[in-house]
């Protein structure tokens, strides 16, 4: 049976959360550390068993002689999917899953921005303007066929809503998948599918798949080529998943419709880019909304990977080498702060908490404490 003796965490918690998440190790030594302050964090791991963290996996995080077990905040983990993290024997888990149910909302939101033609109808607005030409040609979700790529957490929840809609759903997915019976059809990679017939068949494609090195630029040239010239795609994963050069040419050249985006291969996606200006494209800056105490989610994902990590148990979202990638860049968000070359004097200096919320609390003995 593993011993947790010490956790250290960086995770950008309010007390409330805080406290909830320190109650989970109730005999173990709890130590917060800003997570910029790698100096402290690295000092404070040399001992420590546990560390949840903000971000990717830094690596001054890989020489404590006593670390088993990471949890990222986070569900991507491509950014912590390295070479010198997996030649160490650490546990990294994730938290994904604890967003899927507004990522899904997110989904559909970008392909009712499509049937609704928002683009058009707001500038008729704006205009007072009754009417837009074509619109007794526009459809609606309703009998159209919908293929999602990656029927994990996300794919699933998406599913289930689209289900309401009562479409056509065809989905894909490396391993096999359980249940969900309801679907059209279901494609298996290991099984020796391909995604050609949903590519053909489908008016919409939903991707909720991870990015590594299998996935990156799984869509490129050839497979917009294969796709109906009316499908509309939506990324909602990772922005390397797609060829953004492939893409901008097959809206551009008529080959798809358009395309919802809440993810670019470069974060920001650059401003003078031509996909910010092209009628059928809608783009979202990687801020799917957050479910009700989004931490609260991560904290019941760490609560049950401590009762496996203590028990020896297979672990939720761990991090696995076909996970790896190393084909492209990760640079956005998490990565973007945490594993900047800023010193802790220059990023102290930056606002965080208008980017990553309110804590309420500045000093840990506010939440540190063990319930009796």
């Amino acid at each position: 049976m593993n011993t947790i003796k010490k956790v250290v965490s960086t995770v950008w918690y309010d007390k409330e959360n805080y406290h909830e998440l320190r109650n989970i190790f109730p005999e173990s030594e709890f130590v917060y550390v800003d997570f910029y302050d790698k100096e402290r964090v690295e000092k404070e791991l040399e001992d420590a068993d546990v560390a949840i963290i903000l971000g990717d996996v830094d690596n001054c995080m890989l020489h404590s002689p006593t670390l088993k077990w990471i949890a990222c905040d986070h569900a991507g983990l491509n950014g912590s999917a390295r070479d010198e993290v997996f030649a160490t024997n650490l546990i990294v888990t994730g938290a994904a899953g604890r967003s899927a149910p507004v990522l899904a909302e997110h989904c559909i939101y970008f392909m009712l921005q499509s049937c609704y033609h928002t683009k058009e109808l707001l500038e008729a607005q704006e205009k007072g303007q009754w009417g837009v030409e074509g619109s007794n040609t526009w459809k609606g979700l309703y009998g159209r066929k919908v293929g999602i790529i990656g029927m994990g957490n996300n794919g699933k929840m998406v599913a289930d809503r689209l289900r309401a809609f009562d479409m056509d759903i065809y989905a894909y997915d490396k391993y096999p998948i359980k249940g969900y019976d309801f679907l059209k059809k279901k494609y298996v990679g290991n099984n020796g599918d391909t995604i050609d017939e949903i590519l053909e068949t489908c008016d919409f494609i939903i991707l909720t798949l991870i990015l590594n090195d299998e996935t990156y630029h799984m869509f490129s040239t050839e497979e917009f080529k294969k796709m109906k010239p009316q499908s509309f795609i939506v990324n909602m994963a990772r922005g390397g998943i797609i060829d953004t050069e492939a893409l901008t040419k097959a809206i551009s050249q008529g080959e798809i419709s358009g395309a919802g985006l809440d993810v670019a291969e470069e974060e920001p996606l650059p401003s003078d880019h031509p996909l910010w200006r092209m009628e059928n494209v809608y783009i979202t800056p990687h801020c799917t909304p957050q479910v009700p105490n989004r931490a609260r989610r991560s904290i019941e994902i760490i609560r049950e990977n401590k009762r496996r990590f203590e028990s020896g148990e297979p672990m939720l979202n761990q991090l696995k080498e076909t996970d790896k990638f190393s084909s492209g860049s990760v640079t956005s968000g998490f990565a973007k702060l945490t594993n900047s070359n800023l010193s802790k004097e220059e990023i102290e200096k930056i606002p965080l908490e208008n980017f990553l919320g309110k804590r309420g609390w500045s000093d840990p003995a506010e939440w540190n404490y063990i319930d009796n």
